[in-house]
């Protein structure tokens, strides 16, 4: 089973997961590498917060996502998180403004449009303006208010006021449940107004959720799923989903 490093990492951690625990010598053998560099694979996935090293193997977390800090989620599914971003890359013109809200696949994002030119970005993310700061090509207005000082973004209503100021041609979003039914969800309910108002003053609306976020439904609700004007995710065996999501006009980028 070839792939990257990151590839093979995101992929034991899907197995351990699915299935709890794994061995060293059973992942060596998948993946037909070393097991000195299964063992580093291990190594890092701990440190990730992702698993936790036994003899001859590891266990799992039980660890769910809204438990996750802002490193060990940067961490999970990056692979995945770098192979949407670059896809999104590709929707994104020169001259671009762009509302982007908390998340880490947006840091991924920011970091593929290093070559684009002349990019805006309004975000509530004290991470990613700071990310998109360090870029010359992109200009970034920090949206004010209350902290989440877990998760670095502003919220509440001096966020928002400020954000009615602007009207933009794009938004980027990532959101932690899309389902048909329940519509676009978050876990915190403290960012789900702003959100609200990124989708209501945007031109074009782009999820930004790998696969795992595909079906699920979470605390607070942002808006039905039809206000997504396109959600780029990795691949999924859950056409029946996308099928769906399709046939409510939402366009599907699978990776």
């Amino acid at each position: 089973m070839a792939g990257t490093a990151e590839e093979r990492r995101d992929k034991i951690t899907e197995i351990i997961r699915k299935e709890g625990s794994v061995r060293v010598r059973e992942l060596a053998r998948l993946f037909n590498t070393s097991e000195v560099t299964i063992r580093g694979d291990l190594e890092t996935l701990e440190a990730g917060g992702q698993c936790r090293r036994n003899h001859g193997g590891a266990v799992g977390l039980d660890k769910l996502y809204i438990d996750m800090d802002i490193t060990e989620r940067y961490m999970s599914n990056s692979a995945q998180k770098k192979a949407i971003a670059e896809a999104i890359s590709r929707i994104i013109d020169d001259n671009d403004t762009l509302l982007l809200n908390a998340g880490t696949t947006l840091t991924y994002v920011l970091r593929a449009l290093r070559d684009k030119k002349n990019i805006s970005i309004i975000t509530n993310s004290i991470a990613n303006a700071a990310e998109a700061a360090s870029y010359q090509n992109m200009s970034v207005i920090l949206l004010g208010g209350q902290i989440d000082s877990k998760y670095q973004f502003t919220y509440g209503a001096d966020a928002v006021s400020q954000l009615l100021r602007y009207h933009t041609v794009k938004s980027i979003l990532s959101v932690d449940g899309i389902d048909p039914l329940s519509g676009l969800t978050l876990y915190y309910s403290s960012e789900a107004e702003l959100v609200r108002a990124m989708i209501e003053n945007s031109e074009t609306v782009i999820i930004a959720a790998d696969s795992s976020k595909l079906g699920r439904s979470t605390f607070a609700k942002i808006a039905p799923v039809t206000s997504a004007d396109m959600i780029v995710t990795n691949h999924t065996e859950n056409t029946e989903l996308l099928d769906k999501l399709n046939l409510m006009g939402i366009k599907i980028i699978d990776i």
